[in-house]
């Protein structure tokens, strides 16, 4: 729910060394002006957190108590602190451009992100030619389980390093491009910051606990770009622990972002490495308006597809990918939720020729409460797992999100009609064939 607290500070230490979509602004603290299709949450302080717990756990029993196969949805602006997901979300994008960085001097600009393979020997010459690291320091890091054992390192033995499982807390040095001035990577967390970070972990954890003994899925919804990379790292964490028998937990890609499909590769590789279930919604994104705005006034570049028709393409290829790992090892799943009838037409008709059958539950469907029943309901009568999406929360904060979610779903109202013709010839069907409470056949 949007709540009304105190705004926290924007300012934060060291701030114009921070790379410019990471850092607090203005109105950074109440993040709901020009989002049109999404609920945000305002921090005001820890314990609000607990109550925000407390109120997806309730949502949880009734989503585990009406159906079969539930799922329930969660945002972690809700269980703790904006800020710290802004400042870890810095340090992962610094790392990942490193990489990119290394990967370049090393000829492999133009490849696709998990082709870039760095060989270990001359990366280790790197980092001590930068003085980021003497050789036998940086040894020791590429000799864990699978570091360096084929001679290169790739993304994801790269990412692994600041694993919070590996816990290189070295003050790494890494040069900024624009500068050409080494700087620090990961700022030390202040104590505070680190307290932050356990409790939203534990909060995640007890929310995945009762998820899973109910039977229920959980949803990680995503956010704003400048949080998504904390936030699908945390949500990793969280599918690595819960998802060995199965896909409990689900995090969310917003095929409006430019790298879009790069997460999603890299995430399934790794589910593929770890041996997890691989569990994801995938959405087209609600927050582009606010992005577009805060991109051009801070002054980095637009993180969203410049047209309607790049991000469907990013949609169907990222479904498209996922899909294809779903016939290779049936351990990935995927929620396509999407009001836009060519993608569930094109879902359908990839399924069919993958040999990917509704009754495996590996393909779901989601659509908006009162919204798009004209796609649900064949769907269901199809025998396609589908769900509608609920709202739920006090009716001064809700009805705001919904007249939202109606503006920017305008398009719909032609169809509208349509919708009305349909459902009303059905009941008329149903009347004539005495079966007006039965099921369709």
């Amino acid at each position: 729910a949007g709540l009304c607290g105190p705004s926290p500070s924007s300012s934060t230490p060291g701030a114009e060394q921070r790379e410019k979509q990471y850092r607090a602004h203005r109105g950074f603290g109440d993040r709901r002006g020009g989002v049109i299709s999404a609920r945000t949450y305002f921090y005001a302080d820890e314990a609000k957190c607990d109550q925000h717990m407390e109120t997806f756990l309730r949502c949880i029993d009734a989503s585990g108590g009406s159906s079969e196969d539930g799922f329930s949805a969660i945002k972690l602006t809700a269980l703790g602190r904006p800020q710290f997901l802004l400042q870890f979300s810095e340090v992962l994008v610094k790392w990942r451009r490193f990489f990119h960085q290394m990967a370049a001097e090393q000829g492999q600009a133009g490849r696709a992100v998990l082709e870039m393979k760095l060989e270990a020997e001359k990366l280790q010459e790197a980092l001590a030619n930068l003085g980021i690291a003497t050789k036998a320091e940086s040894q020791h890091w590429f000799t864990g389980e699978n570091l360096g054992v084929s001679g290169t390192v790739d993304l994801l033995d790269w990412n692994s390093l600041i694993d919070s499982r590996t816990k290189l807390s070295k003050l790494l040095l890494v040069p900024n491009m624009q500068t050409g001035q080494l700087e620090p990577l990961l700022s030390r967390f202040t104590e505070e910051e680190d307290l932050q970070m356990k409790r939203m972990l534990q909060r995640m954890d007890v929310l995945a606990k009762r998820a899973t003994e109910k039977g229920v899925r959980l949803m990680v919804d995503a956010e704003q770009s400048y949080f998504q990379p904390a936030i699908s790292r945390l949500t990793l964490e969280m599918q690595r622990r819960f998802n060995r028998d199965r896909a409990i937990i689900f995090n969310t890609y917003q095929c409006y972002l430019k790298e879009a499909y790069d997460n999603v590769t890299v995430d399934v590789e790794l589910s593929r490495r770890e041996g997890w279930h691989f569990g994801t919604k995938l959405v087209r994104g609600a927050y582009m308006e606010q992005e577009r705005e805060r991109a051009a006034q801070i002054g980095y570049e637009d993180p969203i597809n410049p047209t309607y028709e790049k991000t469907n393409e990013m949609y169907h290829r990222c479904l498209d990918y996922i899909l294809e790992e779903i016939k290779h090892s049936r351990k990935a799943n995927v929620m396509v939720a999407s009001h836009n009838e060519d993608t569930v037409k094109f879902t359908l008709r990839r399924m069919m020729e993958l040999g990917i059958h509704p009754s495996e539950k590996k393909v779901y469907f989601g659509q908006l409460l009162g919204m798009c029943d004209q796609i649900t309901f064949p769907l269901g009568q199809a025998g396609f797992p589908v769900y509608k999406y609920v709202p739920y929360g006090p009716v001064n904060e809700v009805l705001p999100y919904l007249s939202r979610r109606a503006q920017e779903n305008r398009g719909f109202v032609q169809r509208a009609n349509r919708e009305r013709d349909l459902l009303w010839r059905e009941v008329k069907r149903r009347l004539l064939a005495g079966s007006l409470f039965g099921p369709s056949h």
